[in-house]
C-alpha cells in the first residue's frame, strides 16, 4: 500500500484537495467541495476527501494545508516615506501571502487612525526609519496604533534603535506585538525576509483562529499557511530547482481568481542595457495583488476598466457593451455562475484576458525618459521582466476555461506600450489541475518530489 500526502486549500468558495502517492510518485487524486467556513470547515473538507478515489485515502502519511478563506490574510502597512519604508513594508507583506488593504505614510492623523480601525485588518505591519535614522514618526505612529480601536496584532519592523520602546508602548495599549528586523535598515538595502517570516508566524498564531480554521488545524502536519504564500513557494521552487534538479529559470505566474488577480515573478536578471534603476531595489521574488481584478466578484470593475482604454482593443470591444455590463452585474451577485451561451463564454474569456493584461502591466517595470547633463536618460521604475523564460497561468480560468493560451498571451509584451517591460517571448504553460499551491505545500516535506510533480503537471502551449 502506497504512502499518501493530502494537500488542502481552504478557499473562500471551494475547499480543494490534491492527493499524492509519495512512493510512485504521482498525483493520484483531486477533489473539491464548496467551503463551509461560516460553520465548520471540517464539513467541507470531509466531503472533499470523500470524493477522492479510495486509494487516495487508504494510507495517509502527510496532510498539509493552506487557506485563503474569508479573504485570506488582510494586512495594513504603516511606514515613513511612501517610496522607501512604506514600499519596503509592502514588499514584505505581499511576499508573505498577505493582501495589503492600504499603506499609510508619514505621521498618522486622527483620520488615518479611524480609517485603519474601519478596515479591520488581520495584521498591522509598522515600519519607519532606517536603523539609527528617524525616530519621531514611528514612535508617533506606534502610540496612535496602541490607542486605536483595533484588535489586530502589530508587527514592528522599523528603526531598531527604538524597537523595545515601540513594543512596550504597543503592549501597554493592549496590542499583541511581534518585533523583527528593520525592513529598510539602510536607504539602499531592503531586508524583507525576516518580516515575511514573522507575518507567516502571526498568521498561524492568530489568524487561523479568526478565520474559523482552528477546528481543522490539529488534523495537519505543520501550520496552515496563506495560499498565496504556498503559490509563491512553488514558483520559487520551479524557478530555482533543487541541488539535484535544475529549475526553469526566471518566470512569472499569473493567478486569476474571482475577486483578485495575483502576479508572482522570480527573476535575477539585471536591468537591460542603458536602463538606470530608480527607487528601492526590486526583490528577486516579487508578488503583487490586484484587488479590483477578478472574473466574478470584481467582474463589474473589469468591465469598467474597459471604458478607460487600458485594454487591448480586441478585449475592449467585447467588454464595452451593454450586454457585458449586465452580465458583469449578474456575476458579481452570483459568483458561482458558469457560462451557458457562446456569448457568455466569450465574455468570460475576455474578462480573464483583461485580468491578465492589466495585472501584468501593473506588476512589471516601466521606462521613463528623462534628461541629464549628458542628454537623455532611460529611468527604470520597477523590474525589467522582458526576458523571463516562462509565463504560467493558475486559477479557475486556466483549470476550467476554454482558452487558457489566449489568457496567457494577454500578458505578453505590447507594441503599443514599449515603455512596459513585460515578458517578450516566454514559453506558455497553465496549471490545469489546481496543483500549484499543493506543490508549494509538498515542498516543505520533499522539495525534489514537489518539483518533479509540478513540472510534469503543467500544460505547455505553442
Amino acid at each position: 500500500m502506497s504512502a499518501v500526502a493530502l494537500l488542502v486549500d481552504f478557499g473562500s468558495t471551494f475547499t480543494k484537495v490534491v492527493a499524492v502517492d509519495l512512493e510512485r510518485p504521482a498525483i493520484i487524486g483531486r477533489a473539491q467541495h464548496p467551503s463551509t467556513v461560516d460553520s465548520d470547515v471540517n464539513v467541507g473538507l470531509d466531503r472533499a476527501l470523500a470524493a477522492l478515489p479510495a486509494a487516495a485515502r487508504a494510507d495517509v502519511r502527510l496532510m498539509r494545508a493552506a487557506s485563503s478563506a474569508r479573504g485570506g490574510l488582510r494586512l495594513v502597512a504603516v511606514g515613513l516615506i511612501p517610496e522607501l519604508t512604506a514600499q519596503a513594508a509592502r514588499q514584505a507583506a505581499l511576499g508573505a501571502g498577505a493582501k495589503v488593504l492600504r499603506v499609510f505614510s508619514h505621521q498618522m492623523t486622527r483620520g488615518d487612525v479611524e480609517a485603519l480601525a474601519a478596515l479591520r485588518p488581520d495584521l498591522v505591519l509598522l515600519a519607519g526609519g532606517t536603523d539609527g535614522g528617524n525616530r519621531e514618526v514611528i514612535l508617533h505612529n506606534a502610540a496612535a496604533i496602541a490607542d486605536a480601536a483595533l484588535t489586530a496584532p502589530v508587527i514592528v519592523a522599523g528603526n531598531r534603535v527604538v524597537r523595545d520602546e515601540l513594543q512596550s508602548r504597543l503592549e501597554r495599549g493592549g496590542k499583541r506585538c511581534y518585533a523583527t528586523e528593520n525592513v529598510l535598515p539602510e536607504l539602499d538595502r531592503v531586508n524583507v525576509e525576516p518580516a515575511r517570516a514573522v507575518i507567516r508566524e502571526a498568521f498561524v498564531a492568530h489568524i487561523v483562529e479568526a478565520k474559523g480554521l482552528e477546528h481543522a488545524a490539529a488534523r495537519f502536519d505543520g501550520p496552515i499557511v496563506p495560499t498565496p504564500a504556498a503559490v509563491l513557494d512553488a514558483a520559487q521552487l520551479l524557478a530555482d530547482g533543487t541541488p539535484g534538479q535544475p529549475g526553469w529559470g526566471d518566470l512569472m505566474v499569473v493567478d486569476v481568481g474571482g475577486a483578485t488577480t495575483d502576479v508572482h515573478s522570480v527573476s535575477r536578471a539585471p536591468p537591460g542595457p542603458g536602463l538606470v534603476p530608480r527607487g528601492l531595489p526590486e526583490p528577486i521574488v516579487k508578488r503583487t495583488v490586484e484587488g479590483d481584478l477578478g472574473v466574478r466578484v470584481n467582474a463589474q470593475s473589469v468591465v469598467e476598466l474597459a471604458a478607460l482604454h487600458e485594454l487591448r482593443p480586441e478585449l475592449a470591444a467585447v467588454l464595452r457593451t451593454a450586454d457585458a455590463q449586465r452580465r458583469a452585474d449578474f456575476l458579481a451577485a452570483h459568483t458561482e455562475a458558469l457560462p451557458a451561451t457562446t456569448q457568455q463564454l466569450q465574455l468570460d474569456v475576455a474578462m480573464a484576458c483583461a485580468c491578465v493584461d492589466i495585472a501584468v502591466e501593473r506588476h512589471v517595470g516601466h521606462v521613463q525618459q528623462s534628461w541629464g547633463t549628458r542628454g537623455p536618460v532611460q529611468l527604470l521604475h520597477g523590474k525589467d521582466l522582458r526576458d523571463v523564460r516562462a509565463l504560467i497561468g493558475v486559477g479557475g480560468v486556466f483549470a476550467h476555461g476554454t482558452e487558457p493560451a489566449a489568457a496567457l498571451r494577454a500578458g505578453l509584451a505590447r507594441a503599443d506600450r514599449p515603455e512596459s517591460l513585460r515578458p517578450e517571448s516566454p514559453s506558455l504553460h497553465h496549471d490545469g489541475g489546481y496543483v500549484f499551491y499543493a506543490m508549494g505545500l509538498l515542498a516543505q516535506h520533499d522539495a525534489p518530489l514537489a518539483l518533479r510533480l509540478l513540472a510534469g503537471a503543467l500544460t505547455a502551449h505553442a
